[in-house]
């Protein structure tokens, strides 16, 4: 375990950023553990980095539960898609060649990132005034901020049955797909959005864990290392929360987009030179 220690400073680091974009840190941790070990499989490599993610996502949905910025009811419908696309997404990365992988991963990081970029923001609606087949949500921060929006349940569903497989594939957890969904896509605020996104990525994320240790893709030769980051990341979570209340929330979608392409480049880089 002592050769390992070095690893919980940079879980802390993952943690912060993770609970403050909403991302759980797997986008940041997948591509460190390519980087660490070239030549492990991706089935383990997935499976240590959904573990770390968990309890990223845990620890940092009860620090946002405290502050009341987690839409629960939105969140446990959009579960409800992201749980078989995750164990799905779990069950088939073994079958996933290692450079198609990398590339893949580059891909959507990329164009993620460019949506957040260039998209226009939409112009606040009335919920009167909704469209047909949306719901109107309604939530109130500990603070006293009220939140009124509204989506299109059905669209939030099959995006999100998306984000569990293609987010269990690539073991980065979903939440650096997912916030740019509901934020931009289904009109969530910001704030809400990144608290809500890592309430889901709790229960997704742990479904890809079940499934991969149903099939044995955990390695004990790589246990020490997860626990590592793991305590890291329990630590940074909390950090990460309080950091979100000083931030505004243009800024917390740039640093977003930073870290896709940042990431993206780096992997397709990867993936090229395999």
């Amino acid at each position: 375990m002592e050769h390992s220690l070095w690893l919980v400073p940079l879980g802390v680091v993952l943690g912060a950023l993770g609970t403050l974009i909403g991302a759980g840190g797997g986008f940041i941790l997948m591509p460190v553990l390519m980087m660490l070990y070239p030549n492990v499989n991706t089935d383990t490599l997935t499976s240590m980095s959904l573990a770390v993610v968990v309890c990223n996502a845990f620890s940092g949905s009860c620090s946002y539960a405290r502050m009341k910025r987690i839409d629960y009811k939105s969140g446990l419908l959009f579960s409800c898609a992201t749980i078989p696309g995750a164990a799905l997404g779990a069950w088939s990365t073994g079958y996933i060649p290692r450079h198609w992988f990398n590339g893949v991963f580059g891909v959507l990081m990329v164009i993620a990132a460019a949506y957040l970029v260039f998209r226009r923001t939409e112009v606040k609606e009335s919920p009167d005034q909704r469209p047909e087949g949306h719901v109107v949500r309604r939530v109130v921060e500990s603070s006293g901020v009220e939140h009124v929006f509204s989506y299109n349940p059905k669209i939030g569903l099959l995006l999100s049955l998306f984000v569990g497989y293609i987010s269990s594939v690539l073991g980065i957890g979903g939440g650096i797909v997912h916030v740019p969904i509901l934020v931009r896509v289904l009109h969530f605020p910001v704030y809400l959005a990144t608290a809500t996104s890592l309430f889901i990525l709790a229960i997704m994320a742990l479904t890809g864990v079940i499934v991969h240790l149903v099939r044995g893709s955990f390695s004990h030769a790589y246990l020490a290392q997860t626990v590592a980051l793991a305590i890291g990341v329990l630590i940074g979570s909390p950090i990460g929360a309080k950091l979100s209340s000083r931030v505004h929330g243009r800024w917390i979608i740039r640093v977003l987009a930073v870290a896709l392409v940042m990431v993206g480049i780096r992997i397709l880089i990867m993936a090229m030179h395999r």
